[in-house]
């Protein structure tokens, strides 16, 4: 599996058994890809505030991947009212690196933008979280914690009605072959 980790608000503590410790805070996205095997834990950071975070599960396109870990500052990429990548399947892109054909992308939108999304890969399908404000994607109004997935297309409208903060997950739509071998 690779696991991708997004906090929203306050910040999370981090451990694993490849020795990887750290704080992750709102504005950052880290990614540990399991592998062949490591036992990891998350936790609040803080004594006082509350930590609300995503954590996305994504099956690796190919079995026994050797573990890892890496983090980033996701702030650096934003531009105002368009979709920045923060997740690709290339160690060369900006944002981190899963082993998987799947991007993510960020976006911060101001009332009343519209914008668009291309979906990266020909058997990919997007799926939209919003994470704060109202936006209206492929004519579907969404609300803070919605989801919508889209598939079969290759371009999907983004209408902002109110400010918007939405995360897109480009994944593959059929599972990797592996699962179903014995």
């Amino acid at each position: 599996m690779e696991i991708i980790s997004i906090p929203l608000s306050g910040s999370l503590e981090h451990k694993d058994s490849m020795g990887n410790g750290s704080v992750i805070k709102r504005g950052e996205v880290q990614v540990m890809s399991a592998g062949t095997g490591v036992t990891h834990s998350e936790f609040n950071a803080s004594d006082n505030e509350i930590v609300h975070f995503l954590q996305i599960w994504v099956f690796s396109r190919e079995k026994g991947v050797k573990p890892r870990y890496q983090q980033e500052p996701i702030a650096q990429f934003l531009k105002e009212n368009e979709f920045q990548q923060i997740l690709s399947p290339n160690q060369d892109d900006q944002g981190v690196w899963i082993h998987q054909d799947a991007w993510f992308s960020w976006a911060e939108f101001s009332e009343d933008t519209k914008s668009s999304y291309t979906i990266k890969r020909k058997d990919n399908g997007a799926y939209f979280f919003v994470i704060s404000g109202s936006v209206e994607i492929a004519g579907q109004k969404l609300n803070p914690s919605d989801g919508f997935g889209v598939w079969e297309t290759d371009e999907v409208s983004v209408n902002a009605s109110k400010d918007a903060v939405v995360l897109v997950m480009d994944v593959p739509m059929e599972l990797p072959e592996y699962l179903f071998k014995r």
